[in-house]
């Protein structure tokens, strides 16, 4: 065989070779963290102010884990409004979770460790208060 027909081979094998890698990659399943991401990215000044209410504060909620579940405790909960809790599992979008916590007397909102599969959440609190707008956001590790 001559040196032409090898780098004939070579050309097809390489054609093949990115054909493959093509078709797999366009077959990979891609989940984005929200399905309307880019809906939230045009409201992204809100959450700058979020934020920045939310560094304002001298006591801020904390969101742990522990046996019983999700915690999130916080002084001022009964002042609050309005809250709602994100749980998003950005390995599986079948295991994201939306608590809303009722304005409620107590210090201590728990979402039970049976709602919830093993493995890393990203914990989004937002919550109303005094007619202000907050958001807090924590890794967890179930």
């Amino acid at each position: 065989m001559n040196w032409g027909k090898w780098i004939i081979v070579s050309f097809v094998l390489f054609a093949a070779f990115i054909a493959t890698l093509v078709t797999v990659c366009v077959r990979q399943d891609v989940s984005l963290v929200s399905k309307d991401y880019y809906q939230e990215e045009l409201k992204f000044q809100d959450q700058i102010m979020r934020l920045e209410n939310t560094e304002s504060l001298r006591v801020k909620p904390v969101i742990t884990v522990n046996q019983q579940g999700v915690e999130i405790s916080y002084p001022e909960l009964s002042s609050i409004t309005h809250g709602e809790l994100m749980l998003f599992c950005p390995a599986n979008a079948h295991h994201d979770r939306k608590v809303v916590v009722p304005a409620a007397s107590e210090r201590l909102v728990v979402i039970p460790a049976q709602e919830l599969s093993a493995g890393m959440y990203k914990a989004r609190f937002t919550w109303s208060m005094r007619g202000k707008d907050y958001y807090i956001e924590e890794t967890l590790s179930l």
